[in-house]
């Protein structure tokens, strides 16, 4: 039986107004190896001692840093030296990558097709907050050992447009989706009050830009670890059959209310929408509960 996370009696303690935003934030607080400062997974600088910060994805690290040359070298890595992803051009992230390698862009980064126009300061504004929840799923998927391959590495590989919206009436709004791996995020979804509307509007209790990516990213690995890799049955068995007309079952979904005892079976409202549906939900509340379990500071020894 599947049930809805945030049904938990310790999320029904939390106030209406900040429940989604409390389970967001759910991310591994870590401490500096040079003060023993707690550090934030955002973090560039250690408020304490000074130094600046980085993360080594490889080894799950955020780690002080001081400069040598054109690099930098890691107060617990002295003998690698790392450079930060070209991103941090925009203060959009603190992930490093080895000085030596020729790749511009981190493991998080490398994974973006398109970028909104950074000239316009209200898109970098959105962008940066995507990019916080991007790294954050990014994060997860390393932690899970998920297969992570980028466009560059496999034809249908994870890439993400990051697009906003024009002026121009005579073109339709940009829709957050999934595409044989292209996951387009529309930039609007940054802006707390529009996204707080649209969630009203649509009776989700869990929509928050983190919550879009591991729902997105869930259908991603539906064709990596279901239909790519002959589970077919497996997952029939346990969500459906998925051959069941998509566009008509949406359809069907908005034009009526979910059934009076979905809580039973489904961890979301939207979950019962249609197979496809069901795994990306329960795909992205699976990823929600590891991160929950695993928040907290590392106890250095």
């Amino acid at each position: 039986m599947r049930q809805e996370v945030l049904s938990a009696p310790a999320a029904q303690n939390v106030c209406p107004k900040h429940r989604d935003r409390r389970w967001e934030m759910m991310m591994r607080l870590f401490r500096c190896a040079v003060c023993d400062q707690l550090l934030y997974f955002e973090n560039r600088r250690c408020e304490k001692c000074g130094h600046e910060l980085g993360y080594i994805p490889e080894a799950n690290e955020i780690t002080p840093l001081e400069a040598d040359g054109d690099a930098y070298r890691s107060v617990g890595h002295l003998e690698a030296r790392f450079k930060f992803c070209a991103n941090a051009a925009h203060d959009a992230c603190n992930w490093l990558l080895p000085a030596d390698q020729e790749e511009e862009y981190c493991l998080a980064c490398r994974h973006n097709r398109t970028v909104p126009d950074l000239t316009v300061p209200e898109n970098l504004r959105k962008w940066r907050k995507m990019e916080v929840a991007k790294h954050r799923l990014v994060y997860s998927l390393l932690r899970l050992n998920l297969p992570l391959e980028n466009n560059q590495d496999r034809e249908g590989g994870l890439c993400f447009d990051f697009l906003a919206d024009t002026p121009d009436d005579q073109t339709p709004n940009v829709m957050t989706g999934h595409d044989e791996g292209l996951i387009t995020i529309a930039l609007v979804e940054a802006d707390d009050a529009e996204r707080e509307q649209r969630k009203n509007v649509l009776g989700e209790l869990y929509r928050t830009v983190l919550g879009h990516f591991r729902h997105e990213v869930g259908h991603y690995y539906w064709n990596r670890l279901v239909r790519d890799a002959g589970r077919l049955n497996a997952f029939r068995a346990v969500f459906g059959d998925e051959t069941a007309d998509y566009g008509e079952a949406l359809k069907a979904y908005y034009a009526s209310t979910p059934p009076a005892d979905w809580q039973m079976n489904f961890v979301s409202a939207y979950a019962t929408a249609h197979p496809w549906e069901d795994f990306a939900e329960t795909f992205k509340h699976y990823i929600h509960i590891v991160d929950t379990l695993a928040s907290g500071p590392r106890q250095h020894r």
